[in-house]
């Protein structure tokens, strides 16, 4: 397990996949701002990858977020879009209503940041999130990333179009940082 302050990154355990399915992917606002794909149900027993991990895909890695006292389950953390050749990926978390505003978020991108630049040799990680995604945009910020634009209406939810910030950070820059 990656340990951060507050939180743990761990492999994802299988009596996760309901409480994530319930909490995250099947509340339809939840789900349609943090994936760029259209909201669909996901059923019980689903293979979809943000769920079920599938450990011979190598350019997705998924972990659940846990409590360090206590173990109990938080959310999602992912490292999407692993480009080993570029030495790039970019970071993605989803907390549990009941789990935000605790400072797990910035945990969470902290220990993602470790797990992509020490242990997987990344030189670049990207977030792009909402532009009203304060959380995000905080926890990101709060870990030395930098906001390097913005793509105007280029997120469609819930029926109008969104911007996005891109946000990244680069290894040299997160080793000076710490």
């Amino acid at each position: 397990m990656l340990r951060g302050t507050k939180i743990g990154l761990r492999a994802r355990h299988d009596d996760d996949v309901p409480v994530l399915l319930a909490e995250l992917y099947n509340d339809v606002d939840n789900s349609a701002r943090a994936d760029g794909r259209p909201w669909r149900p996901l059923p019980p027993g689903t293979k979809d990858p943000r769920l079920a991990v599938d450990e011979s895909e190598d350019q997705y890695v998924s972990f659940s977020v846990v409590e360090l006292e206590g173990g109990t389950l938080l959310g999602t953390a992912t490292l999407w879009g692993i480009d080993t050749h570029n030495r790039t990926a970019h970071v993605g978390l989803g907390l549990l209503p009941s789990c935000r505003g605790n400072g797990y978020g910035t945990d969470t991108v902290a220990a993602l940041c470790c797990y992509g630049f020490t242990v997987r040799g990344l030189n670049r990680l990207q977030i792009e999130t909402l532009a009203d995604n304060y959380a995000m945009l905080r926890a990101a910020e709060n870990n030395g990333f930098v906001r390097e634009g913005v793509t105007r209406s280029s997120a469609w939810v819930m029926g109008q179009f969104m911007d996005e910030v891109v946000l990244g950070q680069l290894a040299g820059e997160w080793k000076a940082k710490g």
